[in-house]
């Protein structure tokens, strides 16, 4: 069974995303940038990585393009190679080029803007090869 991780602040996205999501795996809902990380170090700690991480850019604590940042250093100080990393898409309703392209320099596999489309949602999740 795999293991996603919802980083997003908004209860209706959040719900949303968690219900599309569920029939790929095991769920984990976080509200903040804070809780995301530390989520990520628990299920680094306990053998079970999250292989798939729904990202919001702008929440509360730490944002979502920091937390990218903060994941991808911490799997590189692990010795993850390229196919142990978990797949992260970042999720916004900006349609800034910038933080776009900033996220995608730290890392990031895709990218979907809100409101969230289900048809493009499961396009990328094939893209980025988490529907095998």
């Amino acid at each position: 069974m795999k293991r996603i991780l919802i980083v997003e602040d908004d209860m209706v996205s959040r719900k949303f995303l968690s219900k599309f999501l569920n029939r790929y795996g095991d769920c984990d809902l976080v509200v903040d940038g804070l809780e995301a990380i530390d989520a990520y170090l628990l299920a680094i700690k306990e053998g079970l990585p999250y292989d798939l991480i729904c990202l919001d850019v702008m929440m509360p604590k730490i944002d979502g393009i920091k937390v990218l940042k903060t994941i991808r250093d911490l799997e590189k100080q692990n010795d993850l190679d390229e196919n142990e990393r978990c797949k992260i898409i970042m999720t916004t309703v900006l349609g800034e080029t910038k933080i776009v392209q900033s996220a995608f320099d730290y890392g990031c596999n895709a990218y979907a803007s809100k409101p969230i489309d289900i048809e493009k949602l499961t396009e990328v999740l094939g893209k980025i090869g988490f529907l095998d």
